[in-house]
C-alpha cells in the first residue's frame, strides 16, 4: 500500500563519521603526548638548573674554606687519604644523592692543582657532575674553570 506520499530518501544521522572520529582521537592522542613529554623536559630542565646551583655552591663553599688554609695546611690534605668534601643537608631539598670529592696534584714546586667534583643522579636517573679546578699557589689561589657534563 502506497499512501500519496513521495518516498523521501533516508537523512543521514547527524553527527561525525567513523573516519571523522578517527581521526580527531588520533590527534588528541598526539596532543595529549606531546604535552606530557614538554611538561616532563620541563622538570628535567628545572631539576638540572637546581642540582648544578647546588653542585656549585658546595664547589664555592670549599674553595673559601681551602683560601683559609696555609700551604702546610694544603700539602697535609693532599697527602689525606680522605679526599672527600663535606655536602651540606638542606631542609627541604633532596640533597642526599651529592658526592664531592678534592683531588690536590703538584703542578711545579710551588703550585698545586685542587679539583673539585660533584656527582649526582639527576631528575632522570643518570649520573651527572660538575667539576672545577683551581690553582692554589703559595701566595694564595689563583683563577678557576668550572666545566661540567
Amino acid at each position: 500500500m502506497t499512501t500519496g506520499r513521495p518516498v523521501c530518501p533516508p537523512r543521514p544521522a547527524a553527527g561525525f563519521t567513523l573516519l571523522e572520529v578517527m581521526v580527531a582521537s588520533v590527534v588528541l592522542v598526539l596532543g595529549i603526548t606531546t604535552a606530557i613529554v614538554t611538561l616532563q623536559r620541563g622538570f628535567q630542565a628545572i631539576d638540572t638548573a637546581r642540582h648544578y646551583t647546588f653542585a656549585s655552591q658546595v664547589m664555592q663553599s670549599e674553595l673559601e674554606r681551602l683560601r683559609l688554609k696555609s700551604w702546610g695546611q694544603v700539602q697535609a690534605l693532599q697527602d689525606s687519604p680522605d679526599q672527600t668534601v663535606a655536602v651540606p643537608r638542606l631542609a627541604g631539598t633532596a640533597t642526599g644523592g651529592f658526592t664531592c670529592t678534592r683531588s690536590i696534584r703538584d703542578l711545579k714546586t710551588d703550585m698545586k692543582e685542587i679539583t673539585l667534583t660533584s656527582t649526582w643522579r639527576g631528575y632522570d636517573g643518570r649520573s651527572h657532575s660538575a667539576r672545577l679546578i683551581t690553582r692554589y699557589g703559595r701566595s694564595g689561589l689563583y683563577d678557576y674553570f668550572y666545566t661540567s657534563h
